[in-house]
């Protein structure tokens, strides 16, 4: 007999829809964490490329960003660290909710500022040819059925701080 799980209270999933989900969380958050720590640990990485290959609506904020030293710190720091501790968040199923907000606000701000546009070349290699849709735009949805139907108070940590504050009486 198949076991079924609330995750709302509106919602109610089945085991392989529970599995399912938390295998896409892992696996993006392991992909945004790993993006997170390959800039990390290069020393050479900076933003700067990517915001002077913009060529959309936001091409002038991302100039001035890359022209103001200051600016630019803060950006590289923003995704190296954003990146790094939201995908740390959703593989361990810690503040995973907060995770997919913030990852569909950061993900959202690559899309916008690179979108795949006709009439749109950009100097840097692409991954494949895309219209409209790419891994970006796929990712920020992920991310938004994750939001919707959270499984980290099911499976991950996000279950354990909940229990450790329901034996406290805090919840």
């Amino acid at each position: 007999m198949e076991s079924r799980h609330s995750i709302n209270s509106l919602t109610t999933i089945n085991n392989a829809q529970l599995y399912g989900l938390v295998i896409l969380r892992v696996i993006v958050g392991w992909h945004i964490l790993y993006e997170g720590v390959a800039k990390l640990i290069n020393p050479y990485w900076s933003s700067a490329a990517f915001l002077l290959d913009s060529k959309w609506i936001f091409s002038g904020l991302a100039k001035a960003i890359v022209s103001n030293p200051a600016l630019l710190t803060i950006s590289d720091y923003v995704n190296v660290w954003g990146l790094t501790i939201i995908g740390f968040c959703l593989m361990l199923g810690v503040f995973s909710r907060y995770a997919c907000i913030g990852g569909m606000v950061l993900i959202s701000l690559y899309y916008l500022f690179s979108p795949p546009l006709l009439g749109l070349e950009y100097s840097r290699p692409g991954e494949g040819s895309y219209l409209i849709v790419n891994k970006n735009l796929i990712e920020i949805f992920a991310l938004y059925i994750l939001y919707l139907f959270p499984t980290s108070h099911k499976i991950g940590l996000d279950r354990v701080l909940q229990t450790k504050l329901n034996l406290k009486g805090l919840s």
